[in-house]
């Protein structure tokens, strides 16, 4: 199979994961698609992992080998390869991908990894016992809920740092949500419960397929948000 038809195709799967269906049947399609996850998201540019870790680690101070980092979304273990490259050493995963997890389990990097369906479960994690609390590529429509931010806040040990990443996609639910997300992290702000460290934007986040597809080159990548706060003392 030629690159151009391998790409093709991981952008017609990309865009069913995207599409408005039940949780449950979004999570099937990511068990059968875990063990090329990796690859097939290299192949249309998607950027996010390694630019939200670079991302954190630019601005993160303490001991890498010693925190405690909770992987929420955790997918394939993406993430937590490229923190453990950086010297974090500590994992616990999250996920609702049954397949998903197993290729997690694969790096050897996690200390626990927990099943849940976030939005509809409680984040399986417990209060005030995390230093690092990532979440990369789940926050968007149809994924994870923006109330689901809350609950990684909460996760996150008094002082502890909320690293997240989300998608600008060109369509008015994605807009919705971006409206969303920047209000409750902006309440959550004068509620005390955290400050922002910094945001930044991110310039391609992952090609745009729907335009690669129509094969409109004009403008080619996604644009995305990195967002580091840090939680309150008390």
């Amino acid at each position: 199979m030629s690159d151009g038809s391998r790409i093709l195709n991981v952008a017609k799967t990309f865009i069913e994961s995207c599409s408005d269906v039940a949780p449950q049947q979004r999570m099937k399609l990511y068990d059968q698609w875990a063990e090329t996850y990796e690859q097939d998201h290299s192949l249309i540019g998607y950027r996010a992992p390694h630019q939200t870790v670079d991302f954190l680690n630019a601005n993160f101070s303490g001991s890498r080998e010693q925190v405690l980092v909770l992987d929420v979304a955790c997918g394939s273990g993406w993430v937590a390869k490229l923190m453990a490259e950086l010297g974090f050493r500590n994992f616990v995963g999250v996920d609702g991908s049954k397949g998903m997890l197993e290729q997690a389990a694969k790096t050897g990097l996690y200390q626990d990894l927990r099943l849940a369906l976030l939005g509809t479960e409680p984040l399986p994690a417990q209060t005030d016992g995390f230093d690092v609390v990532m979440i990369v590529g789940a926050l968007r429509h149809g994924f994870v809920p923006v109330s689901v931010v809350r609950e990684l806040c909460y996760a996150a040990k008094p002082g502890g740092y909320v690293c997240m990443s989300r998608v600008d996609p060109k369509l008015e639910s994605g807009d919705k949500y971006k409206v969303c997300l920047e209000k409750e992290l902006q309440l959550m702000e004068d509620e005390g419960l955290w400050t922002r460290v910094i945001s930044q934007e991110m310039d391609r986040y992952v090609i745009d397929v729907n335009n690669y597809l129509k094969d409109q080159h004009d403008d080619k990548y996604l644009y995305g948000t990195m967002y580091l706060y840090r939680k309150a003392l008390n």
